[in-house]
Parts: structure tokens; C-alpha cells; sequence
């Protein structure tokens, strides 16, 4: 009975898939990931995930959103002498097209082109410098509501 035991603990443990009795493959069978040393299963999450298209390029967003812009030629051509240009008569003129997503819409008058028309502007459009001195300069008037 000693003599067992002995032999017992001097019994080495088998080492799979390094030849002897098994044969060369030693019950892993054939290659792939569960046949390799180690082996660790990659989670199916990470497959999922990179499966998604990766999004690109620059993301960040402006904190206040840029106005829309409307040109003194594109005015001069649109509106008669005396009338009042505001959001109002712009949408109406199809000066401009304001998308249903946006409510509180800015509206900016640049200086491109010539105003030969008096014309009656309301203070909640914005002005560049150069809009502002030929408005000025015909003899429009901008008035505060």
C-alpha cells in the first residue's frame, strides 16, 4: 500500500501536445484558437463592436449657430423703393428659406453688390460694416421695434 502511494506522487503529470502516447495533437485536434497554448476566447462584444463603421474628421460643434446671410444685390433685386425688409417679407420674397428645425433664426446683411433702393430695415437683422455704410449711404433707414 505505501509502495502506491509513493509511486502515486512520483507520477508525473501529463503534458499535453508534446508527442508521446497522445500523438502529436494530443486531443486539442486540429489548429485554430482551441488547439493553441494559452488560449484565451476573444469576448463577442468586441466583435460586435468592430463591426461598426468608425466615424471620421473633426466633431466638434459651434456653441452659438452661424446666421443666415442675405447680400445687398440679392435685396436691391427682390424688394421695390419703401418697402420694409424683416424675417417676414425676406421668407415671403423667397429670399430665404428657414428649415422647420430652427425657431429663432438670425438673419445677417452683408455688403456684397449696390443698393440703389430706399429701403426700410428692421434692428433685429444683423449688419456687417460694409452692409451698414452703403444702407446708410442710400438713404435707408433702419428702424428699432
Amino acid at each position: 500500500m505505501l509502495i502506491n502511494q509513493i509511486q502515486f506522487r512520483l507520477k508525473k503529470k501529463k503534458r499535453i501536445g508534446r508527442g508521446g502516447k497522445r500523438g502529436n495533437y494530443s486531443g486539442r485536434g486540429l489548429k485554430g484558437q482551441k488547439s493553441r497554448a494559452g488560449r484565451k476566447i476573444r469576448p463577442a462584444d468586441r466583435d460586435i463592436i468592430l463591426k461598426f463603421p468608425k466615424l471620421r474628421g473633426f466633431k466638434f460643434k459651434p456653441l452659438r449657430e452661424k446666421p443666415l446671410v442675405v447680400n445687398l444685390d440679392k435685396l436691391n433685386q427682390k424688394f421695390e423703393n419703401g418697402e420694409s425688409v424683416d424675417i417676414n417679407s425676406l421668407v415671403e420674397k423667397k429670399v430665404i428659406k428657414i428649415p422647420k428645425s430652427k425657431k429663432n433664426i438670425k438673419i445677417k446683411i452683408l455688403g456684397r453688390g449696390e443698393i440703389e433702393k430706399k429701403l426700410i430695415f428692421s434692428d433685429k437683422l444683423l449688419f456687417s460694416q460694409s452692409a451698414l455704410e452703403k444702407i446708410k449711404s442710400s438713404g435707408s433707414e433702419i428702424i428699432n421695434d
